[in-house]
């Protein structure tokens, strides 16, 4: 049942656990603005308090345009039974792998609930909830202020701070620095990419004139190094740097574009399924050829 709410009664307490992102709550702004709050906030009660799940972005518009009241949907008299419908709605509702990580770390550590128990309440495997389980536990408090704040992309920290966390074994205190370096800076994942590689993989001089010097300096320096190095390559290797590069944007945008829960019709999927059998097919060369590549 969707009740009208104050926005003062709301308990936030949650409001942490979801990632910030200023540009979409900017363009939420104006069509609140023009339009009002079409889709109700989501939330669990406890001790006769509506406790906020779903709907920060919303709420937060409320409060700067004003608004007293909201709609507001209960969807569970307890807080752990909120967090798993939240959880099983997730696929609908584009929930970022960190704030599945995140809930579920609640449902562990507060709601005293085993992966079993989870798996079996949102109907997944015990593996996809022991891996987003072990995400959380590879942040520290500090990192994980910085991504759910809206410093630093949650996409840098899973895709390129793991992958030297699992391979290099580098301790929470040199990620905690390097995200302390560059967060905030309004950096491109591409750019912190290529930071992260001269911060970890670099020399120990370039690294330490990372941490004293100008960051935008550095970064024009490395783009500068690299592009001498592709001046170097033949037409052929710069053509396959290009491809390379140019694939790498795509597995990203196919990525996050196939959890848009707008992709739904039958024309769709029929002709997706051919592209996509097409492509995994080729997966096993693809993926030799680049490990070709790392190997060289």
């Amino acid at each position: 049942m969707i009740e009208n709410v104050e926005v003062s009664s709301i308990d936030l307490r949650y409001e942490h656990y979801r990632l910030k992102n200023i540009k979409l709550e900017t363009s939420l702004l104006n069509s609140i603005l023009k339009n009002g709050i079409r889709d109700p906030l989501f939330g669990s009660s406890s001790n006769n308090s509506n406790i906020l799940l779903d709907g920060f972005k919303r709420f937060r518009c409320a409060q700067k345009l004003s608004i007293k009241t909201v709609p507001f949907e209960i969807i569970a008299d307890d807080q752990a039974l909120g967090i798993i419908k939240l959880l099983r709605l997730s696929g609908n509702r584009k929930m970022n792998i960190l704030e599945q990580a995140r809930l579920i770390d609640e449902l562990v550590n507060i709601f005293k609930m085993s992966f079993s128990e989870i798996a079996f309440q949102l109907e997944r495997s015990k593996t996809w909830v022991a891996m987003r389980a072990g995400v959380i536990s590879q942040m520290s408090d500090f990192v994980r202020e910085q991504i759910f704040n809206g410093s630093f992309p949650a996409y840098s920290f899973l895709y390129t701070l793991r992958s030297y966390i699992r391979m290099n074994g580098i301790k929470n205190g040199d990620i905690n620095e390097f995200v302390k370096l560059v967060a905030g800076k309004g950096l491109s994942i591409r750019d912190i990419d290529m930071l992260a590689k001269s911060h970890f993989r670099g020399d120990v001089n370039l690294s330490e004139q990372l941490k004293t010097g100008d960051i935008h300096w550095h970064l024009n320096n490395l783009k500068e190094e690299q592009k001498q190095t592709n001046d170097n390559c033949n037409s052929s290797e710069k053509k396959m740097l290009k491809n390379l590069e140019i694939c790498s944007g795509y597995i990203n945008r196919v990525i996050y574009s196939g959890k848009d829960s707008r992709i739904k019709s039958d024309d769709f999927f029929s002709q997706a399924g051919i592209l996509a059998e097409g492509t995994i097919k080729r997966l096993g060369r693809f993926k030799s050829i680049l490990e070709g590549f790392c190997d060289r």
